[in-house]
């Protein structure tokens, strides 16, 4: 049977919306028999190394992710139509989408 994976877990490095800690994370999903686990922390990443760190000691895949806010035109118009924004999940799937994703928060 596959076991569950989350793909949508915000840590303490995601203000007002996280609360859990990356090494009790890590404890929980191995306490589980998770094979992985991803991090999608809002517009940040510094729990990143941390994370994979973490992951690596209990033998769980890290997957290494940021929940990032989409504006219809441009988070500098600030207008009531404009005020609305979106939320978009993305996961690294390797090295390489780790580093472009990396370029695109900074």
């Amino acid at each position: 049977m596959p076991s569950f994976v989350h793909l949508h877990v915000h840590t303490e490095y995601s203000l007002l919306d996280g609360l859990t800690k990356i090494k009790q994370l890590v404890s929980s999903a191995k306490d589980m028999n998770m094979t992985s686990i991803a991090i999608t922390d809002h517009g940040v990443m510094y729990g990143a190394i941390e994370f994979y760190k973490a992951c690596l000691k209990e033998n769980i895949k890290p997957i290494i992710g940021c929940e990032v806010y989409v504006s219809p035109k441009s988070r500098f118009i600030k207008t009531p139509a404009n005020k609305k924004n979106y939320h978009l999940t993305l996961l690294a799937k390797n090295k390489q989408g780790y580093i472009m994703l990396s370029q695109l928060l900074w």
